[in-house]
């Protein structure tokens, strides 16, 4: 059995190695201290550690956080396109409408429709609705691609201070700009509406389903949510 030559070398290294150990540098130094009672000497460091510590620790980047927009948006399995769902918050809570499609930021698109009981296009979040087992079959209602987060979004315009003459006045009230529902979006409503209408008047039960979402959704005494079917 031969070694290698390469192993040999090795070994030599670590042969001469042994033979000549590397020094080590000593850590402390020892001072005398004069006085009786204070130990004659001390240990002193040689390499004597920082004095300046930071006021406060340093930030930690967390990586792997995705921003809110790339999160994962999930639909309750009760939620389908059709649902007809009851609103629990907001201007129109109590009133029922028709789920017809989850937006890109997760919000529902909900409305009435606004012909039965005045609840129009409008964006609502998932938890402040109830999911009722009655649903319309929707297939055949062409919800526009332009019905997205930017088209609700509400711009907001600030009130400017009235002027009298070149000087603003301290003491003047200001103007509340009410707000204005745009042309494309009252279009847009009653497009909706026509296709809805249409679907519900087709249904064996249209008579029930109109008075059913023209009314309002309300808990009498000795009625509980938790035992109800909706």
């Amino acid at each position: 059995n031969q070694v290698p030559l390469a192993l040999k070398g090795n070994q030599a290294i670590l042969d001469l190695a042994s033979q000549y150990p590397k020094p080590k540098k000593p850590i402390y130094k020892i001072k005398p201290i004069g006085g009786e009672k204070n130990g004659k000497e001390r240990k002193v460091l040689i390499r004597k550690p920082k004095a300046y510590y930071p006021t406060k620790d340093k930030i930690k980047k967390v990586r792997g956080r995705r921003p809110f927009r790339k999160h994962a948006r999930r639909l309750r399995s009760s939620l389908k396109p059709g649902t007809i769902v009851i609103l629990v918050a907001g201007v129109h809570k109590g009133k029922r409408g028709v789920f017809l499609k989850q937006l890109e930021s997760g919000l529902l698109l909900v409305t009435g429709p606004f012909a039965l009981n005045a609840m129009p296009l409008r964006r609502v979040h998932q938890n402040y609705v109830i999911a009722t087992s009655t649903q319309l079959d929707i297939s055949g209602v062409k919800v526009p691609e332009a019905a997205n987060d930017h088209f609700f979004r509400r711009i907001k315009k600030h009130n400017k201070q009235p002027r009298k003459g070149d000087k603003r006045s301290l003491f003047a009230k200001r103007k509340k700009r009410a707000y204005k529902v745009s042309k494309a979006r009252k279009v847009m409503q009653k497009d909706m509406d026509e296709q809805l209408l249409k679907v519900i008047k087709v249904h064996p039960e249209k008579k029930i389903l109109l008075s059913y979402l023209s009314s309002a959704f309300g808990i009498r005494s000795s009625q509980y949510p938790h035992r109800m079917k909706f």
